[in-house]
């Protein structure tokens, strides 16, 4: 394990930021996306990062009125575990979108419906914010706020449940291949990097035609290691990726509430939320990256 930056990348091999060049026979590139804290830590250091928490933990356990803009499966997990946790806040969230989860049945959609009302958790679609908070997300301090349609907002701590970036800068330099307008890499259905037999990618630096979803980049390490596999056998990989007809979710809403969308040989079919509750609702995967990695990873 080695703890450094990639400055650039080629078939042979990267190199990184403090100077050193780390050679390699296979290349995989599995660098994700950047998320706004705190769906994902702020800091590099484990040490910084519990802290962050434990701030951001206080502060919010202090305030009454909370607003999280973006609707989408980060916010909408993120309201559920605060009216989980502490039941008489009011929670708003705030989306330009016009509808949740897009794309998914309609008995998923009305399910999540069901259930943010019985949290008694505000949904304001199809509007945005006309400027944001003067207090920076994750920080207690009682505000108002207007939204684009006229209506004011009122809550004493907000977070930011939008906008990612796909961490590809160590490309820009075009040593190893061109990247698309949101930074990803061309695939093909090997998961190799086009023009390449020995450099692969996994989740959300591809450019497969689907969102963006851990669930997703999971399958996708499982084909690049049977692949590589093979190759260090001397034989030919085999293993494929497709991407699946229909968008499939696992949005859990605290421990003991969510929706899901799970493929079946029939079609896409709405998961109970027993089943988001067993599948990741209770811990959010951490007991098998635990299991995989150690404590401390």
């Amino acid at each position: 394990m080695i703890r450094d930056r990639a400055a650039s990348v080629d078939a042979g091999g990267v190199s990184l930021a403090s100077g050193a060049r780390v050679a390699g026979d296979y290349v995989v590139l599995a660098t994700g996306s950047a998320y706004a804290y705190p769906a994902k830590p702020a800091s590099d250091s484990i040490d910084e990062a519990l802290d962050d928490l434990r701030r951001t933990h206080k502060e919010l356990r202090d305030a009454a009125r909370v607003l999280i803009l973006g609707a989408g499966p980060v916010g909408l997990e993120l309201a559920g575990e605060i009216k989980e946790a502490w039941p008489d806040k009011h929670v708003t969230v705030v989306d330009p979108a016009g509808e949740l989860l897009p794309g998914f049945r309609p008995e998923v959609v009305e399910d999540l419906h069901g259930q943010l009302a019985a949290l008694e958790v505000e949904l304001r679609l199809g509007t945005g914010l006309a400027q944001l908070p003067d207090t920076e997300p994750g920080r207690s301090g009682d505000f108002t706020v207007t939204t684009t349609g006229g209506e004011r907002v009122t809550a004493d701590i907000w977070f930011r449940a939008y906008g990612t970036s796909t961490n590809s800068g160590y490309l820009a330099d075009g040593r190893l291949t061109p990247r698309n307008e949101r930074g990803q890499v061309p695939v093909d259905e090997f998961l190799n990097v086009k023009g390449y037999e020995h450099v692969y990618a996994v989740g959300d630096i591809t450019d497969v035609a689907e969102a963006k979803m851990a669930g997703y980049a999971m399958r996708h390490a499982e084909v690049v290691a049977e692949n590589i596999t093979a190759q260090l056998n001397g034989e030919r990989p085999t293993a494929t990726y497709r991407p699946l007809p229909h968008p499939m979710i696992l949005l859990p809403l605290g421990t003991r509430g969510g929706v899901g969308q799970l493929p079946s040989p029939e079609g896409p079919f709405a998961a109970t939320r027993e089943m988001v509750t067993e599948i990741k609702g209770a811990d959010l995967f951490t007991a098998r990256f635990v299991e995989q990695f150690g404590p401390t990873a």
